[in-house]
C-alpha cells in the first residue's frame, strides 16, 4: 500500500507515447487513477510542462517506483481503440518518425480532449412580466423561442433578424432568461433511404462487390475508371453499406479546397453534408468534430490526408479518391505516403479499404495484379462514361513545326479551336501548371537572374499582386527598378508564361471573351472554389485558365475544349516518377472536357510529339503507357520493383553540414542487395536558409530497408545545428 492508499501492482506502472516529438515512450505512476487501458489519453509532467500522451500497455521496472512522477490527469473519454494504437506504432515503425511525433497528429487538437465549455442560451420567461406593447422585433424573437425552446444570443440574432440590442434589453427587462447548457453535438445523420442516381451495369456491379465487402475484414479494391465514369456514385453504394451497419467512414481527397462539387454529390445522395477535416476549417470546429469523431457520432469524414489520424470508435471503410495523386505525399515532420498508411489503416482496422482514380499509380497497379506481381488488390473496372458520354479526342501541336508567335504562347492551331468554341457557345479550358506570371526574372543587359535569398530557386513573378515569390519558402518582395548587379534601370525582363500572363494573351486576342483564373493564388478555399465553380456552371466563364487544380475532379457540362499549353512541362529532371505524374495529370485534365451530350476535345501543345509518354495520350491508350512504364522501372530497378529510402541532412553553416555527412559517409553499412549514392549535395542545395545534403538507398525488395537505415543513423552524433530527415519510399528528389 502507498501513500494514496492504491495497491502498488505492476498495472500501477504505464507507459505513455507522449504528443511530442520524443523517440521513446515514457513510464509514469498511475496514482490513483489506475487500472488504465491500452489507448487512454493521459495529462502527464514531462519536465516543467505537462503534456498529453497515450498509454501503451505496462511500463517497465527499470526505475524504482517512487522516483517515477504520476500521470496528472485524465481526460474523461473513451479509450481509443487498440487496433489505432497498434497503426500509430506500425507508423512510426515505418517512417522511422519519432512515435511521439506520430502521437501529436493525433492529439493535435487539446481543446478537444476537455469538456466543452457551456453556452449561454435564452429562454422565454413564463409567465411574461407586465411591459410596455413589444415591438415586431420581439414578437420575433417569442415566435423563434416558442418554436426553439432556447438558443443563443448568435442564433436569436442570425434566425430572428434582430440586433444584440434587442436581446440584452429583453433580458435586462426579464422577458428572457439567460441558462448554461452543454453545447449539442448531435449531428444530422445521412438517410439512407434517399435513392441514389441509376447505374450503369458496370457500376452495379462493381457496388456490389464493395458492398459485400463490409464487415468482412480487410480487402482492397482499385476502382478503375475512366473520367466521368461515375467512380464517386459507385463507392458512395459501399458508404451506404457501411453506414447501414453502424460504422464509420473515412473519405480522402488529394485538394479539400476543390471537393466543391463531391460535396454537393454527397449532400444530394444522403441528404446531409459529411464532417470535414482539413486546414481550412477552424480549430472550434475542428474540437467539436474530433470529439464526435472519437464518440462514434460523426459517421461519414472526408478529410485531407491529416484525416488519417483522426480516433475513429468503428471504422468500417476507407476510400482514397484520386488515390495517384502526389498531394498524399506529406514531405515535413512525419513523412508518409497517405494512400500507403491509408491500406495499413484498414488491414489494422480489418476493414476494406477503396482505392479510386483514372490514372492509377505504378504502385497500385502492380498490387492490382496487373503485371504478373503477387495480386494484393482486386481491380474493379469502369470502362465508360456515363450520361452516353464519349471520352474525349486528343491531338497534338507540334511546337517545332507550328510554334506561337514571337512573345506569345498560344499556338494558331489552339488559338482557332477557342474561337471555334467561343463562336459555339461553349467553354474552354487552358491549362498551364505553373503559377503566377512568370517563372524567372533576369536582367536584360548583364544576364542577372532574381534568385531567393533563402533558396537555390529562381523568384516567380505575380503581377496581380505586385510581388516576387519564392514557391519552396514563401519568402516574397517588390520587383526591383534596376539591377542589383549592374545597377541598369529598367532592365528586368520576366520570362516564360505563367497562369497571370496567359490570362494577358487571353484578353489580347479575345478581348469580349470572359475569362477566369483557376490556381492556389485566386481560388484558395473551399467557399471560393464554391463560388469558382458556381460561376463555371451558370455560363460566367467562357475560358478558364487553370494549373493543377483545374486536372482535379471537376464537372463542368459546358466544357468542350482543353487546352495543354505546355505538355512537357515536368518531364525535366531526375524525378523517377517524371513521366508517370506527367501523364496523369494531362490525362486526368483532358478528361475535364466533354463529359455529358457534347463531344470534346483535348489539344497538347509539345516539343516531344515522339515521346512514349505523348504518344499514349494520343492514343488514348493509358495501358500502353503504363506497360511502358513499368519496363523501365524493372530495367532500372525502381519502385514499385525495388525500395528507396532517403536521408537529407541540412545546416545553415556549410562546413558543419560537411563535416556531419563525412561523419554519415565513414558510418556507411554493408548489406547485401543494397546501394548506397552520396552523399552529395542535394539538387536544391540550400533550402530555407539551409545547406542541404543527400543520400539515397535503393535496396531490393526482400531488403528491410528501414532496419538498414536505422542501424546506421540511430548512434550517429552530429552536431545540434544539423538536422537528418529520413524519407521511405521518397517522392520527392530534390
Amino acid at each position: 500500500m502507498n501513500a494514496t492508499g492504491v495497491n502498488e501492482t505492476e498495472n500501477d506502472i504505464v507507459s505513455v507515447a507522449l504528443g511530442t516529438p520524443l523517440l521513446a515512450a515514457y513510464d509514469y505512476h498511475v496514482g490513483g487513477f489506475g487500472p488504465l487501458a491500452r489507448g487512454t489519453i493521459v495529462l502527464v509532467p514531462l519536465g516543467r510542462n505537462f503534456v498529453h500522451g497515450i498509454i501503451l500497455g505496462p511500463g517497465s521496472d527499470n526505475v524504482p517506483r517512487h522516483k517515477l512522477r504520476p500521470i496528472k490527469s485524465v481526460p474523461r473519454l473513451a479509450p481509443l481503440v487498440p487496433c489505432f494504437v497498434d497503426f500509430l506504432e506500425k507508423v512510426s515503425a515505418w517512417t522511422l518518425a519519432p512515435l511521439g511525433s506520430v502521437v501529436k497528429m493525433v492529439l493535435s487538437q487539446p481543446d478537444a480532449l476537455l469538456a466543452p465549455p457551456l453556452q449561454t442560451i435564452y429562454r422565454p420567461v413564463t409567465p411574461q412580466p407586465d411591459v410596455a406593447r413589444p415591438t415586431k422585433a420581439r414578437e420575433r424573437v417569442f415566435d423563434l423561442l416558442q418554436q426553439t425552446g432556447g438558443l443563443s444570443a448568435a442564433e436569436i440574432r442570425k434566425n430572428a433578424g434582430v440586433s444584440a440590442s434587442v436581446i440584452t434589453a429583453m433580458a435586462k427587462q426579464g422577458l428572457l432568461e439567460a441558462a448554461k447548457i452543454h453545447p449539442s453535438t448531435t449531428l444530422a445523420h445521412p438517410d439512407l433511404e434517399l435513392v441514389g442516381p441509376e447505374l450503369t451495369a458496370d457500376q452495379r456491379h462493381a457496388a456490389s462487390v464493395m458492398s459485400g465487402s463490409i464487415g468482412a475484414g480487410f480487402s482492397a479494391f482499385l476502382l478503375d475508371g475512366v473520367t466521368g465514369s461515375g467512380k464517386t456514385e459507385t463507392y458512395l453504394e459501399a458508404v451506404r453499406s457501411a453506414l447501414a451497419a453502424g460504422q464509420q467512414v473515412l473519405i480522402l481527397l488529394p485538394e479539400i479546397a476543390l471537393s466543391t462539387s463531391w460535396r454537393n454529390r454527397f449532400r444530394a445522395r444522403f441528404g446531409v453534408p459529411p464532417t470535414e477535416w482539413h486546414s481550412d476549417i477552424g480549430s472550434a470546429s475542428k474540437r467539436r468534430a474530433w470529439r464526435a469523431i472519437q464518440k462514434g457520432e460523426a459517421q461519414v469524414v472526408v478529410g485531407a490526408r491529416s484525416a488519417l489520424f483522426l480516433p475513429f470508435a468503428d471504422l468500417g471503410l476507407i476510400i482514397v479518391d484520386e488515390e495517384h495523386e502526389h498531394a498524399f505525399k506529406q514531405e515535413d515532420q512525419v513523412i508518409y505516403q497517405a494512400r500507403d498508411m491509408a491500406v495499413l489503416r484498414a488491414s489494422q482496422e480489418a476493414c476494406p479499404i477503396i482505392l479510386a482514380s483514372a490514372t492509377p499509380s505504378l504502385e497500385s497497379w502492380v498490387n492490382a495484379g496487373m503485371t504478373g506481381e503477387k495480386q494484393r488488390y482486386r481491380r474493379l473496372v469502369l470502362p465508360n462514361r456515363v450520361m452516353a458520354a464519349a471520352l474525349p479526342e486528343i491531338s497534338a501541336i507540334d511546337l517545332r513545326a507550328t510554334p506561337p508567335e514571337r512573345g506569345r504562347w498560344l499556338a494558331p492551331p489552339l488559338i482557332k479551336a477557342l474561337q471555334a468554341r467561343l463562336d459555339a457557345g461553349e467553354q474552354s479550358l487552358l491549362f498551364l501548371n505553373r503559377r503566377g506570371y512568370a517563372p524567372l526574372t533576369l536582367c536584360g543587359a548583364c544576364g542577372h537572374k532574381l534568385v531567393c535569398p533563402n533558396c537555390d530557386s529562381w523568384m516567380v513573378a505575380h503581377r496581380l499582386a505586385g510581388r516576387l515569390r519564392c514557391h519552396h519558402c514563401g519568402y516574397e518582395t517588390r520587383p526591383p527598378g534596376e539591377c542589383s548587379a549592374c545597377g541598369e534601370s529598367d532592365s528586368m525582363r520576366a520570362c516564360g508564361p505563367g497562369v497571370e500572363r496567359l490570362a494577358e494573351e487571353v484578353l489580347h486576342r479575345f478581348p469580349e471573351a470572359r475569362f477566369a483564373v483557376l490556381s492556389s493564388d485566386t481560388v484558395g478555399s473551399p467557399r471560393a472554389s464554391e463560388m469558382f465553380v458556381q460561376s463555371v456552371i451558370d455560363g460566367d466563364v467562357d475560358i478558364i485558365i487553370g494549373t493543377q487544380m483545374a486536372a482535379k475532379g471537376h464537372h463542368f457540362p459546358n466544357l468542350t475544349l482543353v487546352g495543354v499549353v505546355d505538355a512537357d512541362l515536368g518531364l525535366a529532371g531526375g524525378d523517377l516518377r517524371a513521366a508517370e505524374r506527367t501523364f496523369q495529370m494531362l490525362m486526368q485534365v483532358a478528361g475535364r472536357a466533354g463529359r455529358e451530350s457534347r463531344s470534346g476535345a483535348a489539344i497538347l501543345q509539345t516539343l516531344q510529339p515522339e515521346n512514349p509518354m505523348i504518344l499514349a495520350l494520343l492514343d488514348g491508350d493509358r495501358d500502353q503507357f503504363l506497360a511502358h512504364e513499368v519496363a523501365a522501372r524493372q530495367a532500372a530497378g525502381m519502385p514499385p520493383f525495388a525500395r528507396l529510402a532517403s536521408i537529407v541532412l541540412s545546416s545553415p553553416d556549410q562546413e558543419r553540414l560537411h563535416a556531419a555527412a563525412d561523419t554519415l559517409a565513414r558510418a556507411v553499412p554493408h548489406f547485401e542487395g543494397v546501394d548506397i549514392f552520396g552523399p552529395t549535395s542535394a539538387p536544391l542545395s540550400f533550402l530555407r536558409g539551409r545547406h542541404r545534403a543527400r543520400i539515397l538507398i535503393r535496396a531490393e525488395k526482400s531488403v528491410d530497408i528501414q532496419q538498414v537505415v536505422k542501424s546506421w543513423t540511430q548512434d550517429l552524433k552530429l552536431p545540434t545545428s544539423v538536422r537528418l530527415h529520413i524519407d521511405i519510399d521518397p517522392y520527392s528528389f530534390l
